[in-house]
């Protein structure tokens, strides 16, 4: 974790975010000035009905998708006039991504689909094993570490993908329906390693969700409403 971070600054901050896309003649404003701060070891809960723009927000927050205007801080460094390979380097080391699909790597296994991003990163490869060997025995996947993601069940596969966002240690956790896909009671357990593991680490996070018991168990909640966040 950066020191900043660790001091308990915000380890995220939007301020006046916008954004919006041509729709033939007009424009569909989807964010109208979004501000939000985060700080380490706090899990945030964001809604908002579909199409409100919480896979748009968090893809600017994630250094995915430029905002038309505003200000993203990622740890206190100012992100919005970064170049590509800033912005990747960013994503590499401070970020960490869960999706509601896994997008697991099919030809690799459990374990290697946590140690290629280490990898990717610059560790070394021993170093990359242990780590996720590590993450597989905290998610209950010891004995499925060889498996191929064809192998594993929906659920299983959703923890892998979770080792693998968290693998580089980042200060940022972003997730967009990471439970979305799977039955209630897999995503009940899924999401509770997931907030172990983020707890534990003392990660920021912001986390979407249609799901309200799940937000509950988040620190704070926030709903995109109007093209504006607003805390509930």
């Amino acid at each position: 974790m950066s020191e900043g971070a660790a001091n308990g600054a915000a380890v995220l901050e939007l301020k006046g975010i916008k954004r919006a896309f041509d729709q033939g003649r007009t424009q569909l404003e989807i964010l109208r000035g979004v501000d939000l701060s985060i700080k380490a070891g706090e899990i945030v809960a964001l809604v908002g009905p579909s199409g409100a723009g919480k896979s748009t927000l968090l893809h600017i927050a994630g250094l995915l998708e430029s905002a038309d205007e505003g200000e993203i801080l990622v740890d206190g460094k100012s992100c919005m006039a970064m170049n590509d390979d800033a912005r990747t380097k960013i994503r590499r080391h401070k970020l960490g991504f869960v999706y509601q699909y896994h997008h697991l790597l099919p030809e690799f296994s459990a374990l290697e689909n946590i140690v290629v991003p280490q990898i990717i990163a610059g560790r070394g490869r021993k170093d990359s094993t242990d780590r996720a060997k590590e993450l597989l025995d905290f998610l209950g996947l010891s004995a499925r570490a060889t498996h191929r993601p064809a192998r594993l069940s929906g659920g299983e596969q959703q923890r892998v993908a979770i080792g693998r966002a968290l693998a580089n240690a980042p200060d940022l956790l972003l997730a967009d329906e990471p439970t979305g896909n799977l039955d209630p009671d897999t995503a009940g357990e899924v999401f509770a390693l997931l907030l172990n593991l983020a707890r534990g680490a003392g990660l920021a996070a912001l986390i979407a969700t249609h799901n309200p018991d799940l937000a509950k168990r988040m620190d704070r909640t926030v709903r995109i409403e109007g093209g504006h966040l607003i805390e509930v």
